[in-house]
């Protein structure tokens, strides 16, 4: 937004509200354009639907699926036991060192 040019009247005029006696003065909104301009967009082509029922050709037909083994369930129970004894063993190891490293510091810092 620019502000009018010229020095004419206070530097609020600008914003004040037009009259709304016989001498204020119309100001219509801008009118559409009639004609489109040549240069501008003019959309997308038209376009043709394929016929019904048309689908792309098929060349291969896959193999239908596999039947996957069966799972042991009891297996895979004992095996996550252990993976999770293993965790906490690696957890208890890592905590019991850390303590030993803070009553360390613990200890340098007050003696």
């Amino acid at each position: 937004m620019t502000t009018p040019s010229g020095g004419s009247g206070p530097p609020d005029d600008y914003w004040r509200r037009p009259g709304s006696g016989a001498d204020a003065v119309a100001n219509p909104p801008p009118t559409a354009p009639t004609s489109t301009p040549q240069s501008g967009y003019v959309g997308p082509p038209p376009s043709v639907p394929p016929p019904t029922g048309w689908r792309p050709p098929v060349h291969l037909q896959p193999a239908p699926p596999r039947r996957l083994p069966p799972q042991d369930m009891a297996g895979l129970d004992a095996a996550e036991q252990r993976s999770q004894r293993v965790t906490y063993g690696f957890g208890a190891a890592a905590g019991v060192v850390l303590v030993f490293l803070v009553c360390l510091l613990c200890s340098r810092i007050i003696f």
